[in-house]
């Protein structure tokens, strides 16, 4: 739009001083209309991008059962517990084990290795048909 305006400059011809004021307060009215719908128009495609947003957060909510996710978070509440005893050997072997590899919790390197053990025996020693 701003290039039809500056051609039609071009072609007009020379205007006296006061119809020029005249001619610039018309292109000026034209561009302030034109950034006023510009500016509806980006108001516009916010509200639309985010009420989009939105709906696709709230349809990713929408299928799980809350219910469902209380059960879950509650089934994997540690609430059993077991004390194991270790020698002066076996506590050197793990110290310098959680030192060479930067374990800072030993609880979770004990049931890791403790469910590794028991899930592997488990599934070496299915049981068969025949």
């Amino acid at each position: 739009m701003s290039i039809a305006i500056g051609r039609e400059l071009l072609r007009e011809p020379l205007l006296e001083s006061d119809e020029y004021v005249t001619y610039l307060y018309h292109i000026v009215a034209k561009i302030h209309k034109l950034s006023n719908i510009f500016l509806t128009l980006r108001e516009f495609f916010a509200k639309t991008i985010s009420i989009i947003v939105a709906a696709k957060k709230k349809s990713r909510l929408v299928g799980v059962d809350p219910e469902y996710l209380k059960k879950q978070k509650e089934s994997l509440v540690r609430k059993h517990r077991q004390v194991i005893y270790l020698n002066d050997s076996e506590m050197a072997a793990i110290r310098a084990y959680c030192d060479k590899f930067r374990v800072n919790t030993k609880a979770v390197l004990f049931r890791e290795a403790i469910m590794e053990k028991v899930l592997s025996e488990l599934d070496d020693n299915h049981p068969t048909l025949f």
